[in-house]
């Protein structure tokens, strides 16, 4: 992924500020920042949802604009207020998203089985959605997203609502799968720990504009902080 001089302007507010960085394939790259600091607009723009003001973005040499169907089967993409068909059973749900990505019953099988083991929603798979948790929702739909071991995966706040146990299972899950299969992972998310655990590089973004980016144990160091929450804070602060 290639981004360059990215800038995004809703009416007078200057949302993406010109950023720019490059993410290297395989990594888990962690985007950062406050709330309205720009992340989720990033996301979407990468995700060919929303088109920039200005600049560019690339991922795998696909041009997000001039070549958005193209970029769109590389990716999947996990909103941080997605939603799933209430009125469909887990497994419903997973096999009418797995039918987008690829024609193969057998193929989709295949999805469909791997994105049920992700989950861990067992029996309660057979079950509709509208009876799930908010915490369950989101195992399915973490789930979804990977399932397809599309070459980029987008996530943001891929654990929102869990609990420490699930929390921790979909972690492990995202960096297995990133390594086992060389996926590329972009993230967002508020959890430090987590970001910390996940990411190899990181950038931290704030009111539009990208003010430190590296990697994890680099970054502590560097600032001389214990963790990254303690980093976060000192940077965005003196921003």
């Amino acid at each position: 992924m290639e981004v360059r001089d990215l800038t995004k302007i809703f009416g007078r507010k200057i949302a993406v500020n010109k950023i720019s960085f490059e993410v290297e394939k395989g990594e888990i790259f962690g985007l950062i920042g406050p709330n309205g600091a720009g992340k989720t607009t990033t996301l979407r723009i990468l995700a060919t949802i929303l088109k920039p003001t200005a600049g560019t973005a690339k991922i795998f040499g696909l041009d997000v604009v001039k070549d958005a169907d193209m970029v769109r089967k590389m990716i999947s993409y996990l909103p941080e207020e997605a939603g799933v068909y209430k009125n469909l059973t887990g497994l419903e749900y997973l096999r009418f998203m797995a039918s987008f990505h690829s024609s193969s019953e057998e193929e989709v099988q295949r999805m469909v089985d791997e994105a049920a083991e992700i989950s861990g929603l067992g029996d309660r798979l057979h079950d509709k959605t509208k009876t799930y948790s908010k915490g369950m929702k989101r195992r399915l739909l973490v789930a979804r997203a990977l399932m397809a071991k599309s070459p980029l995966v987008i996530l943001d706040e891929p654990t929102s609502g869990l609990d420490v146990m699930h929390a921790v299972h979909i972690r492990d899950i995202i960096r297995n799968y990133a390594h086992k299969y060389g996926m590329t992972v972009l993230l967002s998310s508020h959890n430090m720990l987590e970001v910390e655990y996940l990411c190899d590089r990181i950038a931290i973004i704030d009111r539009g504009k990208i003010v430190l980016e590296g990697g994890p144990s680099e970054l502590k160091e560097k600032f001389g902080v214990s963790n990254l929450e303690e980093l976060f804070v000192r940077v965005v602060r003196g921003a």
